[in-house]
């Protein structure tokens, strides 16, 4: 008999996010969507793993990211100086996403499941959207589901920003992209080296994935309702020098 298998779904939401899968040297890129990679580093650090520790079942899962909302990709530049000589380092170049939104899901063994579930209502290690200086803006936790990762996905509310649902308002229902592994015996797909073999920081190891892109189709909460125009928008009130007063 087989097990059970259950899907977690996680909300990755912040004003910064950045995953990378083929950084070097000194340029950080980012993929457009989270990385596998990434969300597994979330869930170890959630479960309070090292570096070091055996994440073979993680890098097991089912994985799937639905892209809520794409957001835009910008670019930093960083300075540094290296901890013993002092020198200038070269100047790197970091890429981010900014405002988006996704949602990840994860499929495995319903006791596996449920204890990352746990996890990330309840974490070790505080989660961040691929870089310690990306924190999530919105809890990253919704919850699990017994339907199967597609179900999952078609299932869980669409999680854009309001101004965004306002802004497809004429649209009852949205059509998202969904980046996912690709089913055994399907393919080709297209071959990512997004498989977490270890995250030792003496010896990270990452293996080629195969993935594939479909869409889904969930309701917007704010479909048929009237849209809203510019010149319909009243900014909120807004004192800048409220905290400078005696």
């Amino acid at each position: 008999m087989s097990e059970r298998t259950s899907v977690l779904t996680l909300r990755l939401a912040g004003p910064l996010q950045s995953w990378g899968a083929s950084s070097r040297f000194a340029r950080r890129t980012t993929e457009r969507a989270p990385t596998k990679s990434g969300v597994v580093g979330l869930l170890a650090a959630a479960q309070g793993r090292d570096r070091g520790a055996d994440i073979a079942d993680l890098a097991a899962l089912g994985f799937a990211v639905r892209l809520d909302q794409p957001g835009t990709r910008v670019r930093d530049y960083q300075t540094a100086h290296h901890a013993d000589t002092d020198k200038s380092m070269p100047v790197s170049e970091r890429f981010y996403l900014s405002d988006a939104v996704f949602v990840a899901a994860v499929e495995g063994g319903t006791d596996l499941i449920e204890a990352l579930h746990a996890a990330v209502r309840s974490p070790v290690y505080l989660p961040f959207l691929g870089r310690r200086s990306c924190p999530p803006s919105r809890p990253v936790d919704l919850r699990v589901h017994r339907d199967g990762l597609w179900g999952a996905l078609e299932s869980e509310p669409w999680q854009a920003s309001a101004w965004v649902q306002r802004r497809r308002s004429r649209e009852r229902r949205v059509e998202l992209e969904v980046i996912a592994d690709l089913p055994a015996g399907e393919g080709p797909g297209d071959a990512v080296r997004d498989r977490p073999l270890s995250f030792d920081p003496h010896h990270r190891r990452y293996g080629l994935r195969a993935v594939h892109s479909r869409a889904v189709t969930v309701p917007n909460p704010l479909g048929g309702s009237p849209s809203t125009s510019r010149r319909d928008f009243v900014p909120p009130k807004h004192d800048p020098m409220g905290l400078l007063e005696d």
